[in-house]
């Protein structure tokens, strides 16, 4: 079955693809079905004509970290290499709804950075001159308005960290993750890409150096290339491989309120306080904060961590003193040294990689899908991703980019 983007398909989400068992032997098989693994194959199929395309998920499809993300989108990282293929990202956002024809609900509300010492506010006007370099809208605001921006703030000057000022983004703001995840997958199902869920990567196989197959919970696949997109389960995918990646995974918690009126009108983020908050269409308050310390595989976390980002929403947002948690969930992060991701090529020719993005995948999963596919096709680097390659690890080309991925690392 063969349609197009935007063609008339059912409403429900159930419905919007097909569940085929997987064939013997495709171009490309991607391992890994969120966000990023969706959007490659949506992106090889329609920027490349490569329809042949399997996409491997050992759940459902976008049920990991696309599922339990907190779907903040910017681009105002620091260093130019960042900066580039996230504002590329998300000039993608920009029109996606449009390109595939299906509602994502991306709401460009706005992203405030507090400052709350004279080095943060060096450190934040630092970044937004080097936005304005790289053509990225940001600008410095004083305390009075950041008070403009969003009234619930707290920026009296007696408190433990008193509000300076902080960096604004206009067009950064939120999306339903869900609905994206359904939008490219919808698209590239209509292409002829196959969406295979429960269905696990055991191993893979290599032959004289090369990629060949995949073994699965549902059998071998014959492979022309293999394109990793795993999130925080890279590395034990890249050992199948014969390959140690300089990646350690850790749950991230977050967490969200009971429905609440319309009160809180951007995202606003502190790395001092730790905390980061927005509220999402349905009116539940979404907060995030750091990493749990400790490594694993689990996606649930640790109770002080919950406690903690509480303590510090309610610093900076007193107004939210009687709202009632809801839920909480973690997902697996896989975090590099320089807390910059890793995509490109591998030592195994036709396997390529794609993880490594910490905090920041979902803002970058339009941009990043674009990017990997280009390589996975062309068999070398997109030109936004050549920065990013495995092999800056040992020429020591870092992008470290620790203080603009904001609260995560």
């Amino acid at each position: 079955m063969t349609r197009t983007p935007g063609a008339d398909l059912p409403e429900h989400p159930d419905f919007l693809w097909d569940n085929p068992d997987p064939k013997r032997a495709y171009d490309v098989v991607v391992v890994g079905g969120g966000g990023h693994g969706l959007a490659t194959a949506y992106y090889l199929a329609k920027v490349h004509g490569i329809t042949n395309v399997a996409v491997l998920e050992k759940g459902w499809l976008a049920g990991g970290n696309m599922a339990r993300n907190t779907t903040i989108i910017r681009s105002n990282y620091l260093w130019d290499e960042s900066s580039g293929i996230y504002e590329h990202s998300l000039k993608l956002w920009e029109g996606l709804e449009e390109d595939l024809g299906y509602p994502i609900l991306f709401s460009q509300r706005g992203v405030l950075n507090l400052a709350h010492s004279l080095q943060d506010v060096r450190d934040s006007v630092r970044r937004v001159e080097a936005n304005k370099l790289n053509g990225i809208d940001a600008e410095w605001v004083d305390a009075a308005r950041v008070k403009e921006i969003c009234p619930i703030v707290n920026t009296s000057p007696d408190v433990r960290y008193p509000v300076l000022g902080a960096t604004f983004q206009p067009r950064a703001g939120i999306a339903k993750h869900d609905y994206v995840a359904w939008g490219f997958a919808r698209a590239a199902a209509a292409m002829g890409v196959d969406l295979i869920q429960n269905c696990e990567v055991t191993g893979i196989e290599q032959r004289g150096g090369r990629v060949t197959a995949v073994e699965t919970s549902r059998g071998r696949i014959a492979a022309g290339k293999v394109a990793l997109c795993a999130a925080g389960h890279s590395s034990v995918l890249a050992k199948m491989a014969g390959i140690d990646l300089p990646l350690v995974s850790h749950p991230l918690q977050a967490l969200v309120s009971e429905l609440l009126e319309p009160v809180h009108p951007t995202v606003v983020m502190s790395n001092a306080v730790h905390v980061y908050v927005s509220q999402a269409h349905k009116g539940e308050l979404v907060m995030g904060a750091g990493i749990d310390s400790y490594s694993g595989y689990g996606q649930r976390g640790s109770f002080h961590i919950i406690e903690e980002q509480m303590a510090a929403a309610l610093e900076l947002f007193p107004v939210f003193a009687r709202a009632h948690l809801l839920r909480t969930w973690a997902g697996i992060v896989d975090v590099t040294p320089d807390a910059s991701p890793i995509v490109g090529l591998t030592p195994v020719e036709n396997l390529f990689l794609n993880c490594g993005w910490g905090t920041g995948g979902f803002k970058a999963t339009p941009g990043v899908g674009d990017c990997f596919a280009h390589t996975v096709a062309k068999g070398k680097p997109h030109p936004y991703a050549e920065p990013f390659t495995l092999d800056r690890f040992t020429t020591g080309a870092l992008v470290d980019e620790h203080g603009a991925a904001a609260v995560a690392h």
